[in-house]
């Protein structure tokens, strides 16, 4: 049974700091394309940050500079470092894991709650 489970969410004020991380079990982390995604009340689910199963990163623009994605494939774990957090990062984030080969396989985590405000 697969498992992605988020911790590290909370209350933090605007220009603060968090940092989730993400544990996986039940897959072979290392062989998957692992990423944080986000949805705040009201709004669509969106993209913040991809790492491949190789090492490279990506960003969305509103991460960018912000946030920084990494991977530890010994713990199995995903994290998202989170700097100068704005109220509009509020959202519950998401974990990511996805393998396109043989076939597509995608999993998510149950989110963790991150709610910037002074």
């Amino acid at each position: 049974q697969v498992q992605l489970v988020e911790s590290g969410g909370g209350l933090v004020q605007p220009g603060g700091s968090l940092r989730l991380s993400c544990a996986a079990s039940g897959i072979i982390f290392s062989m998957y394309t692992m990423g944080w995604y986000r949805q705040g009340l009201g709004k669509q689910r969106e993209w913040v940050a991809t790492i491949t199963d190789g090492g490279s990163t990506s960003y969305a623009d509103s991460a960018k500079g912000r946030f920084t994605i990494s991977r530890d494939n010994d713990k199995r774990t995903v994290s998202l470092q989170m700097n100068s957090l704005k109220p509009e990062d509020t959202a519950v984030y998401y974990c990511n894991a996805e393998r396109r080969i043989p076939a597509l396989q995608r999993y998510w985590g149950q989110g963790t709650q991150v709610t910037v405000s002074s």
